[in-house]
C-alpha cells in the first residue's frame, strides 16, 4: 500500500478505537502480547535477516540495538502486559468547574488520533509504541528504519493477529513499507492525518523531523548527557554511577557521554576514572572506554585529546568526554552550553550544592547521585515508553500513557444562555 493509503484507513480507524472501554484495550494488549511470543521463531529469522544485512554497516554496539533474542521479545511481550496494568488515563476529568450559572465544565483526557512514530535500528520500538497507542486510545502509524524493517514488519504482523483474535481491526496499528526518506517526509507532511509525530532516533532524524515537519511534532531522543563529579562527592560512589551510565548500554540516549570533574578533586579522581573504565575493563576482557580529555584533564591521566566537537557529540559509543571545571556554577554552565536537555547528574554529599545544580540544569531528568540511565518509561513506572521529550511542549522527559493524550471541555447545562 502507499503511504497516503495507509494513512487514509488509519485516520478511518480511530473514532471505532476512540470509543473501545479500558477492558477491551486491556484484551486486546494481552492478546498482542501473546501472539508476539507465539511467533517468536517468526520474528527471529526475519531479525536475523536484518542483524546479516546490516553487519558490513554498523558497528558492534549499534548491531546490538538491531539483534533481537527469544529472551527480549520475551519482555517486549512483558512490557505490554505491563501497559495492561497501568491507568487509562481515556476519559480521566483533569478538572471541574461549577460556575454560578449552573454550568458544569469537565477538563476531560481524549485520545490524540493518529500518532505517527518515526524511528531506526530499534525493532523493540515496534511493539512499545503501538502498545501505549492502543491502550491511550490513539491509531499507531510506525515508520521503522530500513535496517530494522524485516523484524519490524514481523512484530507488527504478530501484534496484528493478536487484535483480529479479538476482533478488533488491524488498522488500529499500521506500518509504512515505505522506509525512504520520501516517505518519511510524507509522514511529516501529512497535515490531514497526523495529529501528533514522534521521531525517536539520532540528531539527523530529529533534525530533519524539526525541520520539515507540518504536523505537530515533539523532539524526543537525542542525549548528551552529563555527570559532574562535585568537590564533595563520595568517589567511590561516582565511579560506579560512572561506569553504570557509560557502559551499562552505550547505545541508548540516556547513556553519559561527558564527565565533568571539580578541578579541586581531579588528582585523585582521574586516575580512579581510568583505573576503573579502561585498566580493569581492559583486564577483564570487557572493551574499555576511550577517553577524550580536555587540555587540564590530559596533564593528569593518559587519554586521547578531546576535539572541538567532543563535547558536542552523542557517541552512543565507548567514549567518554573528561573535562575540568571550577565548581558547580562553572558545571551548569557548560552543561546548558553542550546539553540536549535530555538527562544530567551530579554526584555530591552537599545538599546546597545539589539543590543549586537541580534548580539551575534545564533538563527533563536532572538527577542527585543516581545514573542518567534511570529515565526511562519503565523506570519512571510508566511502562514501556513511546520516547523521551527533550523540549517543553506538551511533554517532557519519558513519554507514557497521559502524554499520547490531549484534553477537550465537556460543558454540561441545564437551558443555560448567554
Amino acid at each position: 500500500m502507499t503511504t497516503i493509503e495507509i494513512l487514509q484507513q488509519a485516520k478511518a480507524a480511530t473514532a471505532a478505537l476512540a470509543m473501545l472501554n479500558t477492558e477491551a484495550k486491556n484484551a486486546a494488549l494481552l492478546a498482542m502480547a501473546d501472539s508476539l511470543e507465539t511467533n517468536t521463531e517468526a520474528i527471529l529469522a526475519a531479525n536475523a535477516q536484518d542483524v546479516e544485512a546490516a553487519r558490513e554497516q554498523m558497528n558492534d554496539v549499534m548491531i546490538d540495538r538491531l539483534r533481537l533474542t527469544a529472551e527480549r521479545i520475551k519482555g517486549m511481550a512483558n512490557g505490554i502486559r505491563e501497559v495492561i496494568g497501568l491507568s487509562d488515563p481515556v476519559g480521566r476529568v483533569i478538572d471541574r468547574v461549577e460556575r454560578p450559572n449552573g454550568l458544569l465544565i469537565e477538563k476531560t483526557r481524549v485520545p490524540m488520533g493518529v500518532v505517527a512514530i518515526i524511528y531506526e535500528s530499534r525493532p523493540n520500538v515496534t511493539s512499545d509504541a503501538a502498545a501505549l497507542a492502543l491502550k491511550s486510545g490513539n491509531v499507531c502509524v510506525l515508520r521503522g528504519g530500513k535496517e530494522a524493517y524485516r523484524s519490524s514488519h514481523a512484530i507488527v504482523s504478530a501484534l496484528r493477529e493478536g487484535l483480529r483474535r479479538e476482533g478488533l481491526s488491524e488498522t488500529f496499528i499500521n506500518m509504512l513499507e515505505d522506509v525512504t526518506r520520501a516517505g518519511a517526509n510524507e509522514l511529516m507532511t501529512a497535515v490531514d492525518y497526523v495529529d501528533l509525530l514522534i521521531p525517536r532516533g539520532g540528531a539527523g532524524l530529529i533534525r530533519a523531523c524539526v525541520e520539515n515537519a507540518k504536523v505537530p511534532c515533539i523532539q524526543t531522543g537525542t542525549g548528551i548527557c552529563h555527570i559532574y563529579v562535585d568537590r564533595d562527592a563520595d568517589l567511590d560512589m561516582a565511579l560506579d554511577i560512572l561506569e553504570n551510565a557509560k557502559t551499562s548500554r552505550p547505545s541508548v540516549c540516556n547513556a553519559a557521554e561527558v564527565c565533568l570533574v571539580d578541578r579541586k578533586i581531579a588528582d585523585r579522581f582521574l586516575p580512579m576514572l581510568k583505573a576503573r573504565l579502561v585498566d580493569a575493563r581492559k583486564q577483564n576482557g570487557k572493551e574499555p572506554v576511550k577517553l577524550r580529555l580536555d587540555g587540564d584533564a590530559q596533564k593528569i591521566i593518559e587519554g586521547a585529546p578531546a576535539s572541538d566537537s567532543d563535547f558536542d557529540t552523542e557517541f552512543l559509543n565507548y567514549i567518554l568526554a573528561v573535562g575540568l571545571v571550577d565548581g558547580v556554577e562553572d558545571a551548569v554552565a557548560h552543561i546548558a552550553k553542550h546539553s540536549t536537555h535530555h538527562s544530567e547528574a551530579i554526584v555530591t554529599r552537599n545538599t546546597e550544592t545539589a539543590s543549586y545544580f537541580t534548580a539551575a540544569v534545564d533538563s527533563a531528568a536532572v538527577y542527585v547521585n543516581a545514573s542518567t540511565r534511570f529515565t526511562d518509561g519503565g523506570e519512571f513506572g510508566l511502562g514501556c515508553e513511546i520516547g523521551i521529550s527533550t523540549q517543553k511542549l506538551h511533554a517532557r522527559g519519558p513519554m507514557g500513557l497521559c502524554e499520547l493524550t490531549t484534553y477537550k471541555y465537556i460543558v454540561r447545562g441545564n437551558g443555560q444562555i448567554r
